[in-house]
């Protein structure tokens, strides 16, 4: 009977000390938050592009909030081990993901899908764009699209090109490119573009697709060459490199978009609190500078256009993948 009782006292206890902290969890102002490190969470390696820009709209954002961000790498499974450490995260605003347009993708490029973007996750704040460029070693003899294109024409299947992942967005470009212009190359998918740019500094790659961010130094410094930006402008830090419609291939502009994502069920008031800190770091002359410097632009804005972005993409890519018979590699 008395270890009945003991036993009776220690689960009403228990459930009046859970029950007592839940609310005052539950009541945490948005104005307490943060109130331990934030982790970033980026699908590459380091010293790519989602890198660079995690870390610099981070630094930004560590100052004006008061709490360390610390950039977590989760490479492997086309962003989806990324997207699912994300998703498992408790709701309270300290673990983000950066993403980019492999949010809108994935749900089009498995079956069955590996999140719905609409129940796993909330948008919080589009960040920017980056144009996606051809770029190549510096002894392939093609020069130009064009010049590709012959080459690829003349020895089908023979040539090689390299991108951050499968059906990521500088793949997925150029496939539909390639498709257009009657050629056929072999794909090499990278986790995330640096490790494919250094392979093709290397010479064991011919070409690489991938986004203007990380190639843009390296073209400065004169260890790539760059056939073509695939965006409607020319890119100012490669003013001498054409369009890809200026080379005779219109049609095919493409840009990688960045923007910070949440666990779903995150407190609408940290989301808030968290999306204007990044609308205020996008202001500044040091994130902007920075991105500039590397072929970019960034794109403040509401949460609800970035809502609309990523619904607007979800159904561009479903279109994309089945025309140009995209398949995953799982």
């Amino acid at each position: 009977m008395r270890r009945q009782w003991i036993k009776w006292m220690a689960a009403t206890l228990g459930a009046g000390v859970l029950g007592a902290s839940l609310p005052a969890l539950a009541q945490t102002p948005a104005s307490n938050y943060p109130s331990k490190p934030v982790r970033i969470i980026i699908a590459f390696k380091s010293g790519g592009a989602v890198d660079i820009v995690a870390r610099t709209v981070g630094q930004a954002l560590q100052q004006s909030l008061g709490q360390p961000f610390i950039v977590e790498y989760k490479p492997g499974a086309a962003t989806n081990i990324a997207i699912k450490a994300l998703v498992d995260a408790p709701p309270d605003g300290h673990t983000l993901m950066l993403t980019a347009n492999n949010a809108a993708i994935n749900p089009a490029l498995f079956n069955p899908p590996p999140f719905d973007p609409d129940k796993d996750f909330v948008p919080v704040s589009m960040v920017g764009r980056v144009p996606v460029v051809i770029a190549a070693n510096n002894g392939f003899a093609a020069k130009t699209p064009s010049e590709l294109v012959r080459m690829a024409k003349d020895k089908p299947g023979a040539l090689s090109f390299g991108s951050p992942g499968n059906a990521s967005t500088p793949h997925l470009a150029f496939e539909l490119f390639a498709r257009s212009a009657g050629i056929k190359l072999r794909h090499v998918p990278y986790q995330g573009g640096a490790p494919a740019l250094n392979d093709v500094m290397g010479g064991h790659l011919p070409l690489v697709v991938t986004n203007a961010l990380e190639v843009s130094p390296l073209a400065q410094a004169g260890k790539v060459q760059v056939l073509a930006a695939l965006s409607a402008q020319r890119i100012p830090t490669l003013p001498t490199v054409p369009t890809i419609a200026e080379s005779g291939y219109p049609g095919f502009e493409a840009t990688v978009w960045y923007g910070f994502i949440a666990p779903r069920g995150t407190p609408p008031a940290i989301v808030s609190r968290l999306h204007g800190a990044i609308q205020t770091a996008l202001t500044t002359a040091d994130v902007q500078a920075r991105m500039g410097q590397v072929g970019g632009t960034v794109s403040p804005g509401s949460v609800e256009m970035f809502a609309n972005l990523l619904r607007a993409e979800r159904e561009r890519y479903t279109r994309l993948i089945k025309e140009a018979g995209i398949k995953s590699d799982d």
